[in-house]
């Protein structure tokens, strides 16, 4: 009998990556293809669906070839995309505009004026502000800006229901992205009607799918148009999937409590599962049944964590590239080297990592980084380590904040760009104290998304079986160094307390800013 494998798609924000993995998590092939990012105006971000559609066709058809599997052998194939990532479109799936990316600002006025609504459904965004990149805010300003585009939309999807479609042929929402970012509640009767009413989009879910589906389940099979694009049969069971982050929590195999996902890359985004409806404030959520039935999905996150190392190293490292090529190593390599010889806290050096305003947990865009204790001894090896314990500090004011609010976070499961650097790792590791696992297979959300395949395939009952079978970690795991843990912690404690006593400094200096920015433009 031939080997069986199925297939996981990664919509991810700079393209789209499809793994193909036996049924016991071996990766057997990858194909990776890029789109581009549209900036008609400054906090805007737009993409074009027929460029998705496209670098999927590629990268199946890369990934099938590395793979070197026949088609008969792919039984079954589930998704993942960014969220929440818009698109108008009619009833064929014909889009009417580009798509509003996730990262798109433009909706602020309207999150201003939906956080001033009180509504209950408030409290998934910890009693906060609302971003402009939720769901709601972005339609909102399509509505109030383009009437005529949002009246011609048969549908509104997200980018996953939009693929989803596209495979199909079939409209379907899922639980994953619409709990994640669309104030959806299962268990409490699906949408809140009177909060999207309350802030004029009343009229909304005649647009919406109205099917909305637990993560695995069985939209339909793969349609003869789809199949034969992307070279595979027609009738090859499609799962529904949802949110990359959320896929990239499976692929770790944070489908229980007590674990935290840890998510790196640009930014920091940080999970964790609980049995308790928690709704607090410095924390997202709880989202009922967002990844696991019976469970409610806690975030938290920090902006900018990769971005800003990649900032440090693009700005004032530019002779060690020069270094790393002769000796044939990175320079992430040459830095990490020398950081690793500086002591726990720099020497004194305390790093805000603000560089794009806080997310979690204070919520705060106005807020920028700050490098606190520099002396004529410090160099920059020590702080390139003061970024990445700065980093480490508030990851562990996160996983605090779990912990106060009753959320059992015992062990962590990350993935991602940091997971390349154990002195990284083993700062993250000795601030928090707290043991870290990194998995075989670092593309977290393709195995995620083919996990979710698997189960819509029958191979396996359920994504806790699934897992079991196919994640796998290193054997070595962090373990955080006890000495280590105790010097870090008045320097964890300087870090939380800088937030209330620089704040209001920190949006004075903004202020002015934006405001000699504004004149400059005039």
């Amino acid at each position: 009998m031939p080997k069986e494998f199925v297939i996981g798609i990664d919509g991810g924000t700079e393209g789209v990556r499809v793994g193909i993995y036996d049924l016991y998590g071996q990766q057997a092939g990858m194909g990776i293809t890029g789109y581009k990012t549209y900036h008609p105006h400054t906090g805007w971000a737009e993409q074009d669906p027929a460029e998705w559609w496209s670098a999927l066709v590629n990268s199946v058809q890369q990934a099938m070839k590395q793979a070197g599997v026949a088609k008969e052998q792919i039984i079954g194939l589930s998704l993942d995309t960014t969220c929440p990532t818009m698109v108008l479109c009619k009833e064929d799936g014909t889009p009417l505009r580009p798509a509003l990316m996730w990262m798109d600002l433009r909706a602020h006025e309207e999150a201003e004026l939906i956080s001033r609504s009180g509504h209950d459904a408030l409290k998934y965004n910890g009693y906060g502000k609302v971003s402009p990149e939720w769901m709601p805010c972005k339609v909102l300003w399509l509505k109030r800006n383009e009437p005529a585009l949002y009246e011609e939309a048969d549908k509104i999807l997200d980018f996953s229901d939009w693929y989803t479609y596209k495979l199909t042929g079939r409209h379907t929402g899922s639980i994953s992205t619409t709990t994640y970012r669309w104030y959806y509640n299962e268990e409490e009767g699906g949408f809140p009607r009177g909060f999207y009413e309350d802030v004029g989009l009343g009229d909304v879910f005649e647009k919406l799918p109205a099917d909305i589906c637990s993560l695995g389940k069985l939209v339909g099979p793969l349609t003869q148009a789809a199949a034969d694009e992307l070279g595979l049969c027609a009738g090859t069971p499609v799962g529904r999937g949802g949110v990359d982050a959320l896929n990239g929590m499976i692929g770790l195999g944070v489908v229980h409590k007590g674990k935290v996902a840890l998510i790196t890359g640009s930014s920091h985004n940080i999970y964790s599962l609980t049995d308790k409806r928690i709704h607090a404030k410095e924390i997202m959520g709880a989202f009922p049944n967002a990844v696991m039935p019976g469970l409610q999905l806690v975030e938290a996150g920090q902006s900018s964590s990769g971005s800003t190392i990649k900032w440090f190293r693009t700005n004032f490292c530019k002779d060690l590239e020069y270094i790393a090529q002769q000796k044939n190593v990175n320079v992430y390599d040459l830095l990490n080297e020398e950081a690793a010889k500086i002591p726990p806290g720099s020497e004194g050096l305390i790093v805000l990592d603000y560089w794009q305003g806080n997310r979690s947990p204070h919520v705060d865009p106005n807020v920028r980084g700050l490098i606190s204790g520099l002396s004529l001894k410090h160099s920059r090896e020590h702080i390139y380590r003061a970024i990445i314990e700065g980093i480490a500090y508030g990851t562990d004011y996160n996983i605090r904040n779990f912990r106060s609010n009753g959320i059992a976070a015992q062990e962590v499961y990350a993935a991602g760009g940091a997971t390349n650097s154990p002195l990284f790792l083993q700062i993250h590791a000795d601030v928090s104290n707290i043991t870290i696992h990194v998995p075989e297979d670092n593309q977290v959300a393709c195995l995620g998304s083919a996990i979710l395949a698997s189960v819509a395939a029958g191979a396996y009952p359920s994504i806790e079986a699934a897992v079991a079978n196919m994640v796998r970690f290193k054997q070595q795991v962090v373990e955080p160094n006890q000495e280590n843990h105790e010097r870090y912690q008045l320097y964890a404690e300087q870090y939380r307390k800088a937030y209330p006593q620089f704040h209001q400094w920190m949006w004075e200096n903004t202020s002015i800013n934006q405001f000699e920015l504004a004149g400059s433009v005039k």
